[in-house]
């Protein structure tokens, strides 16, 4: 089953998350099937979220599962 989570980057006390598609099986900093979009809770200036909304869309329909802090951030964006 695919599932829509965050995979953890950056370094130690500086978080940074890509937004991706994965495999369940799959360790969440494994290989991804798509990059979907980043999460940085850190950023002083710029961007902190950036979704492509059609490739997520996409996804939801192939029958991809969001997990429940990426499903959070959908709702936030009008995404799902």
């Amino acid at each position: 089953m695919l599932s829509i989570r965050l995979a953890r980057k950056g370094a130690k006390k500086r978080p940074f998350y890509n937004i991706v598609v994965s495999e369940n099986d799959r360790i969440p900093t494994g290989q991804a099937l798509e990059i979907i979009g980043f999460m940085n809770p850190v950023a002083a200036e710029g961007e902190t979220l950036r979704i492509d909304a059609d490739k997520a869309k996409a996804w939801l329909a192939k029958g991809a599962r969001p997990s429940k802090t990426v499903l959070d951030l959908f709702k936030k964006n009008a995404i799902a």
